[in-house]
C-alpha cells in the first residue's frame, strides 16, 4: 500500500513526519529515521484501523496574503 508521507523541520531540530491519510505522526532527528518511526507507527494504526483507499492524495500548495 502506497501512503503519502509531509516531513517538516521541527522547531526543536529534526523532523516531525505526517501522514494524512490515518493522522499518524512521528519525529526523528532525520528525514530516514523520521520517516522509519512514520512507517511502523502507521503500520501499528493499520492494524488496528483498516484503511481503504479510494484514490490517491494529491499534494499541492497555495499562497495566503501576509500582513506586514
Amino acid at each position: 500500500m502506497e501512503l503519502s508521507a509531509i516531513i517538516t523541520p521541527s522547531a526543536e531540530g529534526g523532523y516531525v513526519a505526517f501522514n494524512p491519510e490515518t493522522g499518524t505522526t512521528t519525529q526523528g532527528e532525520s528525514i530516514e529515521e523520521a520517516l522509519a518511526n512514520l512507517r511502523e507507527a502507521t503500520e501499528l494504526y493499520l492494524e488496528e484501523f483498516p484503511l481503504t483507499l479510494t484514490g490517491r492524495s494529491l499534494l499541492t500548495t497555495f499562497q495566503v496574503a501576509t500582513h506586514a
